[in-house]
């Protein structure tokens, strides 16, 4: 069996006296879509964040194609091949969309790749090519996260993480995002996707881990998961 892209070992974060995570282990296959479920609070946005070197890790490990990354700056991690589309987006709201993209390309090595990886965006998201002028805080909720998704895209990651993407869209915006993360997945992207939406999630992903209270307690297929009766006890709370 190949080694995962991604391994994630008992992994813990510290916000001065508070714990973020406790212990929280993932495994990512290249090429699949992994779902990270748990309720508000659960450490899905930290666990994510460590991961894009957002926070520093205060024990375990991450390991991205076999070598070490933990306490990496977010600026390397993102130039070896691992994009984060925040929760609630965080757009330079008085740039433009086009200024958005073109920032969310200065990990690229190669600049001439910018035309061509902003054109793959445009295709994705046809609402945000006739707003390539328009600034970012005028966007709709749903343009805004298919820009935060699009800037995300820009370093033309190996790996795409994701951050509670259907969070405050409306169901006909859910649907025609998850359609283009399905697009993205035929091409042989690999996703790492943090839902509350435990039903939308599973029903996408091929593999999941549950997190409670900043630990990973169930992992497995995502057919395993939704048939797992131990599943609501942790989106509830309740020791497992």
């Amino acid at each position: 069996m190949n080694a995962p892209l991604l391994k994630v070992s008992h992994l813990a974060v510290h916000y001065g006296d508070l714990v973020g995570v406790s212990d929280v282990s993932l495994e990512v296959a290249e090429g699949t879509v992994v779902a990270l479920l748990g309720s508000n609070g659960a450490g899905k946005t930290t666990t994510l964040n460590a991961l894009a070197g957002l926070v520093q890790p205060a024990g375990g490990s991450i390991e991205w194609q076999g070598g070490r990354i933990e306490g990496t700056s977010a600026h390397a991690i993102v130039r070896q091949g691992i994009a984060l589309s925040p929760e609630g987006w965080r757009l330079f709201v008085t740039q433009t969309v086009e200024q958005n993209l073109r920032l969310g390309a200065t990990a690229l090595q190669d600049r001439r790749r910018f035309g061509p990886l902003r054109d793959r965006v445009f295709s994705l998201f046809p609402n945000l090519a006739g707003r390539r002028r328009q600034l970012a805080g005028t966007l709709s909720g749903g343009e805004r996260q298919m820009l935060a998704v699009g800037r995300a895209l820009m370093s033309d990651p190996k790996l795409l993480m994701l951050d509670e993407p259907s969070l405050g869209l409306a169901p006909a915006v859910v649907d025609a995002m998850y359609e283009t993360l399905g697009k993205l997945r035929v091409e042989g992207l690999t996703l790492l996707l943090a839902e509350q939406s435990m039903e939308l999630a599973l029903e996408f992903a091929d593999t999941a881990t549950v997190i409670q209270t900043g630990r990973s307690v169930l992992t497995g297929t995502a057919q395993e998961i939704a048939e797992n009766p131990d599943l609501h006890r942790a989106y509830l709370g309740a020791a497992l």
